[in-house]
């Protein structure tokens, strides 16, 4: 069932879902006991955490969070706001914000918390970040009860398990190749793997086949390297899941 990230927890919490997908900030927002599984880092655009951050417009004067005492802060985050500005003891007004954040400072907004990858949508809306006010990543939840009956934690395990290996795939890609007993020490040289590599027999006693794992942006400089050292068929493959 596909629902908005915002409202996952509630569902798994009432127990009406048994478990879900959602950023750990939507849980944390909620203020909901609800069981986390795994959590599985990755993004729009890489393998890392977002971030909820505060930001300003670039010329104001503000240069911290205690500098917006008795501002106006607009954000989707508004319990996470709340407690983050009560923590600095500095009196804020938090306003929730339906979307287009970044286009209310100055006029509506003094200041915004929004959530952001690399950065560049605000910075095209000319604000600068002053602080991080959390991390975010997505997690695999599970109802506390539903987690407790050993079957359906069976269950939500191998859900996790195969989340996990489709995470842990990603920028990786296989490789195997031939290559003569008398070369293969020059070949392992030139591996990096994730583990050792796997070596078989061939029919032919005087050769092996060679099978590993490697990061993908390296497949261009490996090849070459590869067939220098003496290997021959090489096979890139990609990878649909690696269970570590």
């Amino acid at each position: 069932m596909l629902i908005r990230a915002q409202e996952m927890a509630r569902y798994v919490d009432k127990g009406v879902l048994g478990a879900g997908l959602t950023g750990i900030d939507w849980v944390v927002e909620s203020g909901l006991a609800v069981k986390s599984v795994t959590s599985l880092t990755y993004a729009k655009q890489s393998r890392t955490k977002v971030r909820w951050v505060l930001a300003v417009p670039e010329d104001s004067h503000y240069q911290r969070a205690e500098d917006l005492a008795n501002t106006t802060i607009a954000t989707e985050l508004v319990e996470v706001t709340k407690r983050y500005f009560a923590a600095k003891q500095v009196p804020v007004k938090v306003e929730f914000s339906w979307g287009a954040t970044e286009v209310k400072p100055p006029t509506l907004a003094d200041a915004i918390v929004e959530v952001t990858e690399t950065g560049s949508s605000l910075k095209a809306n000319r604000l600068r970040i002053i602080d991080t006010v959390m991390e975010s990543e997505t997690h695999l939840i599970a109802n506390p009860q539903a987690y407790a009956d050993g079957w359906k934690q069976q269950k939500i395990e191998q859900l996790a398990l195969m989340l996990r290996g489709a995470i842990d795939a990603q920028g990786q890609v296989g490789l195997m190749l031939n290559v003569q007993k008398s070369n293969l020490d020059r070949v392992l040289t030139v591996l990096p793997s994730l583990n050792s590599p796997t070596i078989s027999a061939l029919s032919t006693p005087e050769w092996v086949a060679v099978n590993t794992i490697l990061d993908e942006s390296v497949v261009r400089d490996v090849l070459p390297k590869l067939k220098a050292a003496g290997g021959t068929g090489i096979v890139e493959y990609p990878l649909n899941k690696v269970v570590l």
